[in-house]
């Protein structure tokens, strides 16, 4: 199920075009990148017909991270990071800012047949990309839980409940490690494999923040154990703010035993 990587990262040292005659607009602020993301998508997003994954990066590169827009959907939580709901789509996409505390990452994850455009709006993100294992069958689907926006359900854990395996346990395979910085954007799909995002800045304080455009949205997915390639259906993705105003409902019991840092997810 793995395939090649065909998509280039690209740099916000010139304006990106989809065409030589259809030229990409560049959004003057967040707010106007939204809208213009709503006027690309149309009403089925990256899956309707004529739509161009490319043209959509270009514009997602095009605009220019600017503090002003995205500060108040900078809510961070020590040792997770944390999922900020910018624009809902209509149910079509979901454009979130994600929060990453300095040397805290993600688990191994799909993307559940999702587009996803990752951008850099602040600090660096590594991106690791890996190879899909030989075959992930499911074993269990039941007592999902809630991961509260923040992110990870202990992928790496040995806890076998709830789990999917390949048809041989073997390490994952790793295909390519980038690094991004301010303003860099990159596309992900099932079809170019699994990966983990994290936060290389190891200093306290140095928080990374990334703009997220997944289309169509999807609530759960599947993250793999590195050790193992064993796998198994992740938690209910839910948001730690929607619109720059933190959720009270934010069930913190629910995240406290994420795993989410280089050394919890490696002991």
């Amino acid at each position: 199920m793995s395939a090649s990587i065909s998509s280039a990262f690209t740099t916000p040292t010139a304006t990106a075009t989809a065409t030589a005659t259809t030229p990409v607009p560049v959004p003057t602020s967040l707010d106007e990148l939204v809208k213009l993301l709503h006027a690309e998508l149309g009403s089925n997003g990256l899956d309707s017909e004529g739509v161009d994954v490319d043209r959509v990066q270009a514009l997602m590169t095009n605009y220019v991270s600017n503090e002003e827009d995205w500060k108040k959907y900078a809510h961070f939580d020590k040792g997770r990071y944390t999922r900020n709901l910018v624009d809902d789509g209509n149910g079509k996409f979901n454009l979130m800012i994600l929060a990453w505390p300095e040397n805290v990452g993600s688990a191994i994850h799909d993307h559940s047949g999702s587009h996803c455009l990752m951008k850099v709006l602040d600090g660096k993100l590594q991106e690791t990309l890996y190879e899909w294992p030989d075959r992930v069958q499911l074993e269990s689907s039941s007592d999902h839980h809630f991961d509260s926006g923040l992110g990870s359900d202990n992928s790496d854990s040995d806890d076998s409940s709830c789990v999917t395996k390949s048809s041989k346990s073997a390490p994952m395979m790793v295909k390519k490690e980038t690094i991004l910085g301010r303003d860099e954007c990159a596309y992900m799909s099932d079809q170019l494999g699994l990966h983990r995002v994290s936060n290389p800045l190891k200093s306290v304080g140095a928080g990374s923040l990334s703009l997220h455009l997944y289309t169509p949205p999807y609530e759960t997915c599947k993250t793999f154990n590195e050790k193992s390639s064993m796998a198994r259906a992740s938690g209910k993705c839910v948001f730690f703010s929607e619109r720059g105003e933190k959720l009270q409902s934010c069930p913190s019991a629910a995240y406290s035993a994420c795993s989410l840092t280089e050394n919890d997810k490696n002991p």
